[in-house]
């Protein structure tokens, strides 16, 4: 199961202009690739917009120093996963069975591009890339990365969980299909 992971500052976001043109965004952080900004300096984003960003950027704090655990202590007792190739995975319970890795071993980031509340303030979803990083059996490094979907549901509480999270792997950079194993 792929998982991503979030790096924010605050209400962080991408322009509204830049989530819908592919390419670079003027004034991009060069570690990321994205423009992290505030409310105060793009006033476009609604407050749905930045209410997601806020619950992306707990969600982040929280995988970051708990892990699995805490990245599925997120879902809805009803929520489901969706990784390529996998079935999906039905359930809290489920998800934290599959959720089982430790942060000094796994390091899940994402960087959310947007976000979009519907129209009731009840459901809205953020999307982005996912960032996986941790070492092989002999301790190389191992990255994995893709796009990813999250679907966030208010609960009759009034507190914000995570309905669906959906991940798909970035494709293989070219000519890596063709390439021979380096020794």
């Amino acid at each position: 199961m792929h998982l991503r992971t979030v790096t924010l500052i605050a209400a962080a976001a991408i322009p509204a202009q830049a989530q819908q043109t592919p390419g670079t965004v003027p004034g991009t952080n060069s570690t990321s690739g994205y423009q992290l900004i505030s409310p105060l300096v793009q006033p476009t984003l609604t407050t749905g917009q930045i209410q997601l960003m806020e619950l992306e950027g707990r969600f982040q704090q929280d995988v970051a120093t708990g892990g699995g655990k805490a990245f599925a202590s997120w879902f809805a007792e009803d929520a489901v996963t969706l990784s390529n190739g996998k079935p999906a995975v039905l359930g809290r319970g489920a998800i934290a069975a599959a959720a089982n890795w430790d942060p000094k071993d796994y390091s899940l980031t994402w960087n959310p591009e947007g976000a979009q509340m519907g129209p009731g303030n009840d459901m809205g979803f953020t999307w982005g890339r996912y960032f996986g990083k941790s070492k092989d059996a002999s301790g190389n490094p191992v990255v994995t990365t893709g796009r990813y979907i999250t679907i966030w549901k208010k609960q009759p509480d009034g507190t914000w969980k995570v309905a669906m999270d959906a991940s798909s792997d970035a494709p293989p950079e070219p000519g890596a299909c063709c390439a021979l194993p380096k020794p």
